[in-house]
């Protein structure tokens, strides 16, 4: 009955979404058969006064029916251009995830479940919402510090039904990413499925407020020493699943620029520090806020830029750090052929291709940059484009680079509204050289044999386990050689009851879409 009740809330979105407009705002001239003849009847089913609206417009109409895990479905895909393409990524990007509060009591109710303690005794005040989103609402509180006066903090508490919300919806999302696998061969190489567990785990974790602290934890550990940059401190005796507690943060939101002008603040200077902070998250540390919009960002009297909900965070690893750096440098000394030579190395490009004919393609990129003055030339651009060729040379999706190009995206995005003349490349000179040096000079050499040394050391450790596990696979290779593969009596009754459930579910599937389109064709009566 899940399938049943999966295929109905997917019917249910495909309906809203016609009828808000979202179908035929879609650039169906440049389909052909049965799919434009589908759009040309989504375009006589939509309301008249979508008409009236441009696309995001109609998106944010379409979402806000929907509900918020509609809400972050579209901010999860505004960091997939890959798999909605750009136009329609910077479209769900505007979506504003701000959603009705809900009542204190049910605040509190959940506070106490996930603590275990009434609200009084973890605060000496609890006040109404100051702010809400489609996950989580924020609170004010204060605690007794010890101090003279009460401590004001942030009090982070979970929707109440958020998770079976989630759930529901997640069921859907999986069912359209198995029917576009099946039926549209085209779209494989984005992996619909792939998306669709990234973004189940990407809930799961931001549905954990432990794991938000974590993350604020973990980066704050990172950031200690860096100057001009930190994050909230995290409440632990106060932070549980439903529940977290940060230190409240007094400062003007980045994204009032005149507020920021009127306090005496060096705009240019913030612009430096956002994007000097950035990559150094995200060289050194491998570890990086991929969601640094303007509403999450604070500026204190000081200066000191204070960044807040960690629900999206972003890792790469070595390999890609690596990747990045020597791209963004032989960019800047236009050496394509190391460029080209990186992707391969790396196995993003696959061998059958031709190195020369990569770097050629790198160099229609390349040049045209070099003949712009520093200031106009937009690093998250020239990672655009770089995806872009890079499709055409069969690289498959890498998540984690584009999420970082999304991030890389917005907080540039960010620093030019600060400094409208902001020169990216000379202020991300120090950290990209800094790195390569230590990473790629030298020092990077003795550390990777330092690497090398130690995995040689474990290797040997585990050289008798090995040699025992590779006689026993040997003797098993020999007895299937001799009496052939078999199945255990589970495993053939597994395979008959998954055969038995795919016919039943088929069968299922019809009747559903049947029952469907009469209700549709009700509504439309």
């Amino acid at each position: 009955m899940s399938t049943v009740g999966a295929y109905l809330r997917l019917a249910r979105a495909g309906w809203i979404l016609v009828r808000e407009g979202v179908v035929a705002a879609m650039p169906g001239d440049q389909l052909e058969g049965m799919p434009r003849f589908g759009w040309r009847v989504a375009k006589l089913m939509s309301r008249r006064r979508s008409a009236r609206r441009d696309r995001p417009e109609r998106l944010a109409q379409a979402v806000n029916r929907l509900g918020p895990s509609y809400v972050k479905l579209g901010q999860f895909l505004a960091t997939r251009p890959d798999v909605v393409g750009h136009d329609m990524a910077r479209d769900l990007s505007r979506l504003q995830d701000r959603m009705d509060t809900f009542p204190e009591a049910q605040a509190r109710t959940a506070i106490e479940s996930s603590l275990g303690l009434p609200v009084e005794k973890l605060f000496v005040e609890f006040d109404g919402p100051v702010a809400a989103a489609s996950i989580a609402q924020v609170h004010e509180a204060r605690v007794d510090a010890g101090e003279a006066r009460p401590r004001k903090v942030a009090v982070k508490v979970i929707r109440p039904g958020v998770r079976r919300r989630f759930q529901n919806d997640l069921e859907s999302y999986f069912l359209a990413a198995h029917l576009q696998e099946r039926f549209m061969p085209s779209t494989r190489r984005l992996k619909p499925v792939k998306v669709a567990e990234t973004l189940a785990q990407v809930t799961k974790i931001e549905m954990d407020l432990r794991l938000e602290a974590a993350a604020i934890s973990e980066i704050q550990e990172n950031t200690k020493d860096d100057p001009g940059f930190r994050v909230p401190a995290v409440d632990w005796q106060r932070t549980g699943r439903d529940v977290m507690t940060l230190e409240w943060v007094n400062g003007t939101k980045m994204s009032n620029i005149d507020a920021l002008r009127e306090a005496g603040h060096d705009l240019d200077a913030l612009a430096r520090t956002l994007i000097q902070s950035f990559l150094r998250h995200t060289l050194r540390d491998g570890f990086f806020h991929a969601d640094m919009h303007p509403g999450n960002l604070f500026v204190e009297d000081d200066g000191t830029i204070v960044a807040v909900d960690f629900g999206i965070t972003g890792r790469i690893g070595r390999k890609e750090r690596h990747f990045l750096a020597e791209i963004l440098y032989g960019f800047i000394t236009r050496d394509f052929r190391r460029v080209a030579e990186v992707h391969f190395e790396a196995g993003y490009v696959p061998a059958h291709h031709d190195v020369a004919a990569f770097a050629q393609a790198l160099r229609a990129i390349g040049e045209p940059i070099h003949g712009q003055s520093a200031e106009t030339i937009s690093m998250a651009r020239l990672l655009t484009l770089l995806f872009e060729v890079t499709e055409l040379f069969d690289m498959q999706t890498r998540p984690e680079l584009l999420l970082l190009q999304k991030t890389m995206v917005v907080v540039e995005g960010v620093a030019r509204t600060l400094d409208p003349h902001f020169n990216m490349w000379k202020t991300a000179e120090p950290v990209v050289s800094d790195w390569i040096a230590a990473n790629l000079g030298p020092r990077g050499m003795l550390n990777d044999a330092r690497e090398g040394v130690g995995a040689l050391v474990a290797l040997v450790r585990q050289a008798p386990d090995l040699a025992t596990r590779t006689e026993r696979l040997s003797r098993e290779i020999d007895t299937m050689a001799q009496k052939g593969l078999r199945f255990d009596p589970e495993t053939a009754e597994a395979i008959g009851r998954a055969e038995a459930r795919h016919s039943r579910g088929g069968r299922l599937a019809l009747w559903v879409i049947a029952i469907a389109l009469a209700a549709i064709a009700w509504q439309m009566s």
